[in-house]
């Protein structure tokens, strides 16, 4: 965590998050300021749509054979904006370096670099929409216990086990969800 801010850290929901679009999600914190945050949902994909279809349906030819991960609900805000998560090898104009050898681009240009096959980027996940937090509004949640935080991984962010990845956050951090509860205390 640099200056305070969370940008490049995983946000995981804690039980009892009182809000069903959080419930168990974990989420990759893009950009963090004193006047917002933004962060993209890691384990939540849309069950009927791929890489390949949203591609074909962009008028994005393709020159091989892209795999058919599933794209991802990034979040409740602007659903039908697209944002790709992907390895800092590729940098476009646009791309925003989030930190751990990750950056997020909302530009059509990396769905054409990935449909061109150039390796560049090596690893993406596309998403759409995101979470947004005002000013001051995502640390007070983290005080409140509504959300933990730890270090973002590649396969945290790129990996298709979508099922496990909340699970796998928190045993990161030593924790056994079978033991967390919906309410938080204060030592």
């Amino acid at each position: 965590m640099e200056g305070g801010f969370f940008s490049g850290q995983l946000l995981i929901a804690m039980p009892g998050i009182g809000d069903p679009r959080f419930e168990r999600a974990l989420i990759l914190i893009c950009a963090h300021d004193q006047d917002h945050a933004m962060g993209v949902a890691l384990n939540r994909p849309l069950a009927d749509l791929t890489v390949p279809d949203l591609l074909s349906r962009l008028g994005i030819p393709s020159s091989l054979a892209i795999a058919p991960d599933l794209v991802l609900i990034g979040g409740p805000v602007e659903r039908e904006r697209g944002f790709v998560l992907h390895t800092d090898d590729y940098r476009g104009a646009h791309s925003l370096a989030v930190g751990c050898g990750v950056a997020l681009t909302a530009t059509r240009e990396v769905l054409e670099a990935m449909a061109a096959g150039t390796g560049q980027p090596s690893r993406a996940r596309l998403a759409l929409g995101y979470a947004g937090w005002g000013a001051g509004q995502l640390e007070n949640e983290i005080k409140q216990n509504v959300w933990l935080t730890c270090e973002a991984d590649p396969e945290l962010i790129f990996g298709h086990d979508h099922g496990r990845k909340w699970r796998r956050a928190l045993g990161k951090l030593g924790v056994d969800p079978e033991r967390l509860g919906p309410v938080a205390g204060r030592a």
